[in-house]
């Protein structure tokens, strides 16, 4: 099949070429279940890269939003404002503790929860705040941070599409009182599935490390510090497996070289796009000046004259895959079950039905950039 036909995928996983050497390190060295060797030098990397005080992976980041859940005590009928405009781990990790998802509407420029309609959703049940870093740009986290230290509040911070992006200097995941990081195929640095809980508090480490080890001290009894290790309280199984984070690890040693390589596609994208952009027929993602971000995805929101199923339609005939993204948590049966909103929600709305992801990862040629470009093109006119 010529150039011009190929199919051009969404997504296509990208591995460093030393993933498979680390997994036959980890099986010739006897450590397959968690916490191994590989596990340690993730732990390592991630507390240095991104000065962090605790990092634990975990076998996905919905396990590490609800380990979040369990370290605030999240009971029933606490409540935990979030935008609507997210994937459905960040209220289902609240909602399994009978938590109760408030959800506000987004900014229209980088699509993140609007920090100027949090406070008016908090009220004596309110436990923390969820941001979530839309496409790792990130929120607010100065007016978020004051909102939270004013009123007593939690903040975990959803950077599942997040690593090695930056607020005002500081990585995502190290502002708030708690982050989630996932490594899932479709992410910058991935491990297949996999995800790691960041603890900012010094005082939530210890508990950490007991739910994360099925609610037992079993860590403090591996450095010494006990000599048996007990049930200490509710916890589950969230450690991945020795072999994830083998293959983790390759990834996060050349995390500057794919980001780096992701944002010049981007860029390509950007620039690629702007005249339809200027003719207000498309609009392309926001990066504020203290934000640096790290080309997660490539979006672009289409003008209402524009019909996004039949220019998704039009680009596949193209043999070019693109998605929509999510479908809003307050719209949907579950979002109306167990959560609540507060304000209007025309943002929100007005994005899920017009947002439309482009193909985006390693290795992308800018000659499919070019076709994808091209095609956009000539839908739109």
């Amino acid at each position: 099949m010529d150039s011009l036909h190929k199919k051009i995928p969404f997504n296509r996983p990208y591995m460093t070429g030393k993933e498979l050497f680390y997994i036959a390190e980890a099986k010739f060295g006897g450590a397959l279940a968690g916490d191994g060797p590989f596990t340690k030098k993730c732990h390592q990397w991630l507390e240095s890269q991104f000065n962090i005080p605790k990092a634990l992976l975990t076998h996905s980041c919905t396990a590490a939003l609800e380990m979040a859940a369990l370290l605030l005590d999240i009971a029933p009928g606490d409540e935990v404002i979030m935008p609507s405009f997210t994937f459905v781990s960040t209220a289902n990790a609240f909602v399994l503790r009978g938590g109760v998802p408030v959800f506000v509407d987004i900014r229209a420029d980088t699509l993140n929860i609007d920090e100027s309609r949090i406070e008016a959703a908090i009220t004596p049940r309110t436990r923390a705040i969820v941001p979530v870093h839309y496409a790792g740009v990130s929120c607010n986290m100065t007016a978020i941070m004051d909102i939270a230290r004013r009123h007593g509040l939690k903040v975990v911070e959803d950077a599942a599409q997040g690593v090695m992006s930056r607020y005002q200097g500081k990585s995502l995941g190290a502002i708030g009182d708690l982050a989630a990081y996932s490594f899932h195929e479709t992410k910058n640095v991935i491990s297949g599935e996999g995800g790691a809980l960041l603890i900012n508090d010094p005082e939530l480490v210890q508990r950490a490390e007991i739910i994360r080890e099925k609610g037992t001290d079993r860590s403090r009894f591996f450095r010494g510090q006990v000599d048996k290790y007990t049930w200490q309280e509710v916890g589950s199984s969230f450690l991945p497996g020795e072999l994830t984070a083998a293959f983790l690890w390759a990834q996060l040693e050349e995390a500057e070289f794919i980001t780096s390589a992701r944002l010049e596609s981007w860029d390509y994208y950007y620039a690629g796009l702007q005249p339809l952009a200027a003719r207000g027929l498309i609009r392309l993602p926001t990066i504020p000046d203290d934000c640096q971000h790290n080309a997660h995805m490539f979006y672009i929101v289409l003008d209402r004259s524009i019909d996004r199923a039949g220019l998704i339609n039009y680009l596949r005939e193209q043999n070019i895959i693109t998605v929509f993204h999510y479908v809003p948590l307050h719209a949907s049966p579950a979002g109306q079950r167990y959560g609540r909103v507060v304000g209007p929600m025309t943002t929100t709305v007005e994005v899920s039905d017009r947002l439309l992801r482009l193909p985006l990862y390693m290795r992308l040629k800018t000659q499919d950039q070019d076709r994808i470009i091209t095609a956009i093109n000539q839908f739109v006119k």
